[in-house]
Parts: structure tokens; C-alpha cells; sequence
């Protein structure tokens, strides 16, 4: 059972803000997007299966559209040549939308220092959370999750529209 956010309570009724009720209905309901290239992504089948169950934690629905999904997580090894199509999945999705980077490989590159793969993701859209391991172990996927469940958790309605974000995505050349 979810707590319920701040507030004050009486005899049938419950007061609080409304972005600590979306929060709450956001954060407990992510639609993961995986993008899986090599061995992190049979670790996030691991995770997906019943031992480890992502589903106890709001995302029994696992999508493969980026217009229906919230969260990206980009696992294994991204080619240079693949880094487009990941921004492009990246832009099909709607706002608001987190990034989680899996392993080593998504987050810096990994042991292929090269001249054909990323050295990292964040070099191309931007990263919310960054799991580590080499792969990571679906406890750690599992713990990456939570730290984005916090995130979106307390994410203020209004963020998206602030100056500070404009100015991230500008960055990232996304308007």
C-alpha cells in the first residue's frame, strides 16, 4: 500500500497539493521503454521475471512504442551509428520522460573505448540515473528504478516549464 502524501485529513476528506498527488499516481505507475543492446538487457529480463518482479513497483506494463511510454532505459552498448535512433526514440516520447543509463557500457562506454561506440549516452539526451555494474545486477537495476521513482516523486508540476530545463534541453539541442 502507497502512503498517502501530505496533508490534512478530517471525517471523509483529505487535502494536499496537486503535485504531490500526481507525483504519487506518476511515480507509481511508469511505463518503461527498454532499449537494450547486449548483456544488460538479459539482466533486465532477469528483473522483469518473477524473482525479481519490476511490477511490485507500478510497471507491470512494459511498452515497445516511445509515444506510450514515460521511462527510457537504455541498456548495453550504444554504437555510434545508433546514437540518432536513440535521440529519435528519446523525442517520440511524451513529456514528461526520464532517462535511467544501464551498466557500464550506456553510462561511459564501458571497456570499448573506440571509435564506433558512444562514450555514454548522456553525450546525446539527457540522464536522470545511472546504474552501475558491468552487467548490472537486477538488484541494481531494481535500486536504479526507485531512485527515478523518487525523482518523478517529487518533481514539481512546473519544472518542465522552468528556465533551468529549457536550458538542459537547449543543450541537448531539444527544444
Amino acid at each position: 500500500m502507497v502512503d498517502a502524501p501530505e496533508g490534512y485529513s478530517g471525517e471523509g476528506f483529505f487535502t494536499t497539493k496537486l503535485s504531490d498527488v500526481v507525483g504519487l499516481a506518476r511515480k507509481n505507475s511508469m511505463w518503461p521503454l527498454p532499449f537494450a543492446t547486449s548483456c544488460c538487457g538479459i539482466e533486465f529480463m532477469a528483473t522483469m521475471a518473477s524473482h525479481y518482479d519490476l511490477a511490485r513497483f507500478g510497471s507491470e506494463r512494459v511498452g515497445f512504442s516511445p509515444r506510450q511510454c514515460d521511462l527510457l532505459m537504455v541498456m548495453g552498448t550504444i554504437a555510434k551509428k545508433m546514437g540518432p535512433v536513440l535521440r529519435q526514440v528519446y523525442l517520440q516520447m511524451a513529456e514528461p520522460r526520464w532517462v535511467i543509463a544501464v551498466g557500464a557500457c550506456a553510462s561511459s562506454g564501458g571497456i570499448f573505448d573506440s571509435y564506433s561506440v558512444l562514450q555514454g549516452i548522456d553525450q546525446i539526451i539527457p540522464v536522470d540515473v545511472y546504474v552501475p555494474g558491468c552487467p548490472p545486477r537486477p538488484e541494481a537495476i531494481l535500486d536504479g528504478f526507485m531512485k527515478v521513482q523518487e525523482l518523478v516523486g517529487q518533481e514539481s508540476i512546473r519544472r518542465r516549464n522552468s528556465e533551468q530545463y529549457k536550458a538542459l534541453m537547449n543543450g541537448y539541442g531539444i527544444e
